[in-house]
């Protein structure tokens, strides 16, 4: 089955020929589907049009969360809901093309766990395009997954990706960098985007601000969040050490000063001084924190959140007297 994840905020224009236009689709192309409105606390009559749409065609459900929390959490809450062994998300302001979900279908064939949408031709502003271009080569180059649309909201993933990978806030634009990241194979396709026809877009320039720092959340639960010593650890050493280090230097000055030496003058005046001790007090700071870091993970970290299955092989050797077993994974 497949199940089309659709979240809602205020888009009561657009769904009715939304779900024309996915009908047609998986009419054609035939087998099991289901069509998940998630409404994201809508303040116009979206919620009306979506109970509609599940009275007149059973393949329809609708979900309306109490408020508006975030398109994260509609997400999430399509994807607990869904029954399909395949997921399809998609925005519902019809700019995401249903014509494009065979194309997804025929490259999961391939072996891939994860398919995203790619917005080669993309119509939106150029002040939404050009800084986009920029936060996907940032992502690409800082998670190592190279995708071109790292924001696509156009994307097929199994329900195993959905069980595994945890999104809330605005990570919902890094579920292909969250699955890479625990060993699933992605890739993207080119897909037609079209232009917006009702409404406006729901996200303005403070989306870019919040997408950097949930960039660099990602980076540090993709890259460090099973060991976080050794990033808070390496920057508190190199702190230390370069606090240390200044401090050593002031030691020497002030004792061959006091030896008479050379006059080095008073080392009480200098700002490499108020430097190295403030480096030396975060750099154990940093490690400090690091040590705490390591042991909430030692004690909250589940043995499944450190790694992840593809499959297993079939039991040998059973005993026809004895029923096999299911495994846990």
């Amino acid at each position: 089955m497949l199940s089309i994840i659709v979240p809602v905020y205020n888009e009561q224009q657009s769904l009715r020929q939304l779900h024309d236009e996915i009908r047609k689709v998986m009419e054609r192309m035939g087998g099991e589907w289901e069509l998940l409105f998630v409404d994201d606390g809508s303040t116009d009559d979206s919620w009306s049009i979506v109970t509609e749409l599940a009275g007149e065609d059973d393949h329809v459900r609708g979900i309306r969360l109490r408020r508006n929390f975030g398109k994260a959490a509609a997400l999430t809450a399509g994807m607990h809901a869904a029954r399909g062994d395949l997921l399809l998300t998609m925005d519902a302001d019809l700019q995401d093309d249903p014509a494009e979900i065979p194309n997804f279908l025929d490259k999961r064939q391939e072996g891939y766990d994860v398919v995203n949408g790619w917005k080669k031709r993309r119509r939106d502003p150029w002040h939404k395009v050009y800084p986009s271009k920029v936060f996907n080569w940032m992502v690409s180059r800082l998670t190592g997954l190279r995708l071109h649309d790292h924001n696509c909201g156009m994307k097929l993933f199994r329900a195993e990706v959905a069980r595994e990978i945890q999104i809330y806030g605005e990570l919902h634009r890094f579920i292909p960098v969250l699955a890479y990241a625990r060993g699933f194979r992605v890739t993207e396709i080119p897909i037609h985007h079209r232009p917006r026809r009702f409404g406006h877009s729901k996200y303005g320039v403070r989306r870019f601000l919040r997408g950097f720092l949930d960039l660099l959340t990602v980076k540090f639960l993709t890259g460090y969040g099973r060991r976080p010593q050794h990033l808070l650890g390496a920057c508190g050493l190199a702190l230390f050490a370069a606090g240390a280090l200044g401090l050593c230097y002031l030691s020497v000055l002030w004792v061959l000063t006091q030896a008479g030496v050379r006059d080095f003058g008073p080392i009480g005046t200098r700002p490499l001084l108020a430097y190295s001790v403030a480096a030396t007090l975060l750099g154990g700071q940093a490690l400090s924190l690091g040590l705490l870091a390591e042991l909430i993970v030692a004690y909250t970290a589940r043995p499944a959140d450190t790694y992840s299955i593809r499959e297993t092989t079939p039991a040998s050797g059973m005993n026809e007297n004895h029923s096999e077993q299911p495994m846990l994974a």
